[in-house]
């Protein structure tokens, strides 16, 4: 996992896990948690539907007060835009996953994941930024087919007022940190 470190300081604190992202709203989210359970997906219940901005990075807790004042400037400049998240897609044969594609609201995300992977967030990807919605990570192929077919499916329309610092806990789950809404504050 790459790591991030903000300038200053010693470097000696506690590490952990961020990931910074757009959450899908209810009753959207839960649709998708199920789906993903329902798939045997032993991470559907471990992380939040979500749209992903900067995916899971390792920093130190010194080095977090600089990265929440980089993420409240990003949205700060940032307005509320329409999502629209609909029919499948899948990365595979390159990586085992299907997801849910961003219709509308793609070239904000982009946008967006550029701000926040800049400055103190600033780290390399091992692919290209998509903006997805997963459904199915990781299962057996016959089990991707049927989240791609049973994906195809599924619509959601949402405004986007904020994106989420999320942090990696101790028991594999992730949770929500702090949001931060767009717009001056």
């Amino acid at each position: 996992m790459p790591t991030v470190a903000a300038p200053g300081g010693d470097g000696l604190d506690e590490a952990v896990t961020i990931g910074v992202s757009i959450h899908v709203p209810e009753p959207y989210g839960s649709r998708v948690q199920d789906a993903r359970a329902g798939y045997g997906d032993p991470q559907a219940r471990s992380i939040p539907t979500h749209v992903t901005l900067l995916p899971p990075t390792e920093t130190r807790t010194g080095f977090l007060p600089a990265i929440e004042r980089h993420l409240r400037a990003v949205a700060a400049a940032q307005r509320p835009f329409r999502m629209l998240l609909q029919g499948s897609g899948t990365f595979r044969p390159v990586s085992p996953v299907v997801f849910v594609r961003v219709e509308e609201g793609a070239q904000e995300c982009r946008v967006l994941e550029a701000e926040v992977r800049s400055g103190p967030l600033a780290r390399e990807l091992a692919f290209p930024y998509h903006p997805h919605v997963t459904v199915a990570h990781g299962l057996p192929e016959p089990v991707l087919d049927r989240a791609y077919e049973d994906a195809r499916g599924f619509r959601a329309v949402f405004e986007v007022a904020e994106f989420v610092l999320s942090r990696f806990g101790a028991d594999s789950v992730w949770r929500p940190w702090r949001s931060y809404a767009f717009g001056p504050a």
